[in-house]
């Protein structure tokens, strides 16, 4: 029943779910309510009628396992990065066992020249869980990389739902009228921040703008 659940929902995003993604689902599942937040530092939140608006942060650096697909659609390309991911995080990996969710997971956008369409490549990262920070277990799937990121800082906006490139794009849009002109964060490149698995309709997003150096 769970892997019929999660098929319908790789079918609206246009992709469909191998059988061998049933272990990995199961296990997910098990482990639903124990994920591990990536540490952050609130520098500042911006509030808008009582409520916060954005919000300001400063990410430390930290090892991420990274995947890049370039699928047609947005959603396509994070079903299949995250279903990599999760076969790294549920055993395909040099320990054999299952690693720990860490949230949110971050999916790095770029715009084209433009402006109005988002480029197919998509960098999905997900944030190896402290105990693994400082000797990462090794990948069985080459196309899954290790890697030191920077510090980060950056500035959040939640939204919720389904993030299809229409979304992401209004999203972008919306929080550039919030903001005002600014030459304090990259115009090129942003970050959609996921909390939730796709399987949740209301699903908890975040777009963030990344500051410059």
């Amino acid at each position: 029943r769970l892997f019929a659940h999660w098929e319908a929902v790789a079918s609206t995003h246009r992709v469909s779910l191998p059988r061998d993604m049933a272990g990995p689902i199961a296990q997910m599942a098990r482990h639903s309510q124990a994920r591990e937040p990536v540490p952050y530092v609130s520098l500042s939140q911006h509030g808008k009628c009582e409520e916060a608006a954005y919000e300001e942060r400063q990410y430390p650096a930290g090892k991420w396992a990274c995947v890049t697909m370039g699928e047609p659609m947005y959603e396509q390309s994070i079903s299949m990065s995250f279903m990599k991911l999760m076969r790294y995080i549920c055993k395909e990996n040099s320990v054999g066992c299952h690693l720990g969710m860490t949230v949110p997971v971050l999916n790095e956008i770029r715009l084209t020249k433009e402006g109005t369409e988002l480029e197919r490549e998509v960098l999905t990262a997900y944030y190896l869980p402290g105990a693994f920070q400082q000797n990462p277990p090794v990948p069985m799937d080459p196309e899954i990389h290790i890697t030191e990121r920077a510090p980060l800082r950056v500035i959040t906006r939640v939204f919720y739902g389904m993030t299809t490139e229409e979304t992401i794009l209004r999203e972008i849009s919306l929080f550039w009228e919030l903001l005002g002109s600014t030459d304090t964060v990259l115009r090129e490149t942003y970050i959609v921040a996921s909390y939730e698995n796709p399987s949740v309709p209301q699903r908890r997003n975040e777009i963030w703008f990344i500051c410059r150096a």
